[in-house]
C-alpha cells in the first residue's frame, strides 16, 4: 500500500492506494503545530477508523509547500509507519520538463498537479489548483512545463475584503441567486465569486491567445474548485483527486 501526502498552506491531504485504486482520502488543517508523535499517530488511527492495517503501509511520497513542518511529519512517518518517504524535489523522477527561468523554485504542488495532468489528460493543457492562491500551470504537448500564474485566493480575497474594511461581515463563499445583489451580504458574494469566474475566463482565454492554442484542455483541482467550475464553459474537467493521483505517478516512476 502506498500512502500518498499533498501538504499545501491550509490543508495536508491525505490518500492511500492500494495497487492503482485509491481506497482512502482524508483531510487535515496545516497551520496547527504538531509534534512527530501528533503526527504519526493521527495519521495511524485514520487508518484503524477506516479498518485498514498501517503495516500493509509499504511506501510514502510528500508533496510539500510548508518547510517548517517537514521535519516532526517525517519522522511521525518514520516512527508509526516505519518508512522513509520520498520528498518530491531536486533529483526526483517526474517526466516532466521543468523550462522555468528557475526551475528550484517551482512548488512541488505545481510539479505534481502538472505531471498528473498531462499523463492523465494529455497536453498542451492548463491545470488551474484553486486552494490558498490560485495557480494556472501550463503543459506543453510534449511535457514541457514553461509558463505559470498566480493570484490570490478566492479565500484570501474574501479575508482581505472583510478584514480591511471595518463594516462588512464575514460571510459564506458562494455564488448568489443574481450578480444584481440587494443586500450588503449577497453583493460581497456576487464580486467574490462572478469576479473570481471572470478572472478564470479572463486568464484561460489570454493564455490559448498567447499560445496559438485555443483547444487547449483545462483542468482544474483544489478545494474551491467545486464553487467555480459548474459555472464556467472554461474549465473542461475538474478533478478533485489530481494532485493525489500525480503523487502515485511520480511515486511509480521512481520505483520502477
Amino acid at each position: 500500500m502506498l500512502l500518498v501526502i499533498d501538504i499545501g498552506n491550509t490543508n495536508i491531504v491525505l490518500g492511500a492506494y492500494e495497487e492503482d485504486k485509491l481506497v482512502a482520502n482524508w483531510r487535515m488543517t496545516t497551520k496547527t503545530p504538531r509534534t512527530s508523535d501528533e503526527y504519526g499517530l493521527f495519521m495511524y488511527n485514520l487508518f484503524l477508523h477506516k479498518g485498514i492495517d498501517v503495516n500493509e503501509v509499504k511506501d510514502v511520497i510528500i508533496a510539500s509547500v510548508v518547510p517548517n513542518i517537514m521535519y516532526s511529519l517525517v519522522n511521525g512517518i518514520i516512527k508509526y509507519f516505519k518508512t522513509n518517504p520520498i520528498i518530491v524535489g531536486p533529483g526526483v523522477k517526474t517526466g516532466i520538463n521543468i523550462r522555468t527561468d528557475n526551475p528550484k523554485e517551482v512548488g512541488a504542488d505545481r510539479i505534481v498537479n502538472i505531471v498528473s495532468t498531462y499523463y492523465t489528460y494529455g497536453g498542451p493543457a492548463i491545470v488551474i489548483d484553486f486552494g490558498t492562491a490560485t495557480t494556472y500551470d501550463i503543459v506543453t504537448e510534449d511535457g514541457i512545463f514553461n509558463a505559470a500564474i498566480t493570484s490570490p485566493g478566492l479565500k484570501i480575497s474574501a479575508n482581505a475584503l472583510w478584514q480591511k474594511a471595518a463594516k462588512l461581515p464575514e460571510i459564506e463563499i458562494k455564488k448568489p441567486k443574481t450578480i444584481l445583489a440587494k443586500n450588503t451580504i449577497t453583493s460581497m458574494q456576487a464580486g467574490l465569486v462572478y469576479g473570481y469566474i471572470g478572472q478564470v475566463e479572463y486568464i484561460v482565454k489570454k493564455v490559448k491567445q498567447e499560445m496559438n492554442l485555443p483547444d487547449m484542455k483545462v483542468v482544474a483541482t483544489g478545494g474551491l474548485a467545486k464553487i467555480i467550475y459548474k459555472e464556467t464553459d472554461a474549465i473542461d474537467v475538474y478533478d478533485p483527486m489530481l494532485t493525489l493521483k500525480g503523487l502515485k505517478i511520480i511515486h511509480d516512476k521512481n520505483k520502477n
